[in-house]
């Protein structure tokens, strides 16, 4: 099977609490990254949805934007503002 684990979409940049300021994700990889290490809340409905949906679009299962649509559900579930 071969992944393609950045897999790019269109940016979003989070607007993070305390010293985590900007965050700005344009990949799979990335929102993977953010959900798993920068969360501010690892519980949730949309999270899990979202940890999920990134890692099946790593591994070519589903499209980038299915991932950055649950990304975004995710960050409006923990009260995180975007900037799009």
């Amino acid at each position: 099977m071969n992944r393609d684990t950045l897999q790019p979409f269109s940016a979003v940049t989070l607007v993070m609490g305390g010293a985590e300021g900007y965050r700005r994700v344009n990949s799979v990889r990335e929102a993977a990254e953010t959900l798993l290490e920068h969360w501010p809340v690892e519980d949730g409905e949309e999270y899990v949805t979202a940890v999920r949906i990134c890692l099946d679009a790593m591994m070519g299962v589903i499209c980038p934007e299915a991932a950055r649509e649950a990304f975004i559900k995710a960050a409006e579930e923990a009260g995180i503002s975007l900037l799009q």
